[in-house]
């Protein structure tokens, strides 16, 4: 039996991590935190971890938003990933 491809392994509402990744670059993390923003007014920045790679040439950021829907999120991915500053969004 297949499970229905509908249905939400999520419960909302929930903390979701999302993971954000790019060239290190002094105005990263503002702006990955403004269009979180957007999608979760309510969104606590002092709760954003960060850590550089090795080389120091990428940022990695993880935001743990408060997803209310799969709406909410598939517009936060799609806002994240088309931004000229990430690279990769988990």
């Amino acid at each position: 039996m297949q499970p229905n491809r509908n249905e939400d392994l999520i419960e909302y509402p929930c903390d979701f991590p999302i993971k954000i990744m790019g060239a290190t670059h002094d105005d990263f993390l503002l702006t990955v935190t403004e269009v979180v923003r957007i999608h979760d007014p309510g969104f606590d920045a002092a709760t954003i971890e960060t850590r550089t790679s090795t080389k120091g040439n990428y940022l990695s950021v993880t935001a743990t938003v408060r997803a209310t829907s799969r709406a909410q999120l598939d517009n936060l991915y799609m806002a994240l990933s088309s931004h000229p500053m990430v690279k990769v969004v988990l």
